[in-house]
């Protein structure tokens, strides 16, 4: 079980990851050296909030790329669930699956959860922020989805200003 506070910091070093990805690739934190990177944690493909938070930071990829920043949505789901997700949706950003929990254990939002009194694992709804040079910028921990994708945008572009 990983206990949130070894979530890293703003101001820390992002840790490194390279996931398995929606369409067959693979998607990596060295892929976006240079570039700020919103990477947003959510807990399951095709559940409501998630469906709106990937459908959120979907219509807004234009505007993430005209301020320097591109999206990836990381959750435990396996490759298929998420090309499954992407075409039901016609979502238009990366997808990477961590099934092996590695990636989530490290930006510690695998955490304890608990539903009608039982408890279990799973992803805790987080968005990190990350600067071009791969440092931590921005933390936005058990994420609310209404409004959300637009918050980061208005910190990626405040990150430029």
């Amino acid at each position: 079980m990983t206990d949130t506070l070894t979530m890293p910091a703003e101001g820390h070093a992002a840790p490194d990851f390279t996931l398995a990805a929606d369409g067959g690739g693979r998607v990596s934190l060295n892929d976006f050296r240079g570039t700020t990177l919103v990477l947003y944690f959510y807990p399951k493909a095709d559940t409501s909030g998630c469906t709106k938070e990937a459908q959120d930071f979907s219509a807004l990829k234009q505007d993430f790329a005209k301020a320097g920043a591109a999206v990836v949505g990381v959750s435990a789901d396996p490759v298929r669930a998420l090309d499954k997700f992407k075409a039901k949706y016609g979502l238009d950003l990366a997808l990477g699956g961590d099934e092996s929990h590695k990636t989530l254990e490290d930006y510690g939002v695998w955490t304890e959860k608990s539903m009608y009194g039982r408890s279990y694992m799973g992803v805790e709804r987080t968005t990190f922020l990350v600067d071009g040079t791969g440092r931590i910028a921005r933390v936005w921990r058990k994420v609310k989805v209404p409004g959300h994708a637009e918050e980061v945008l208005a910190a990626v572009k405040a990150m430029r200003a």
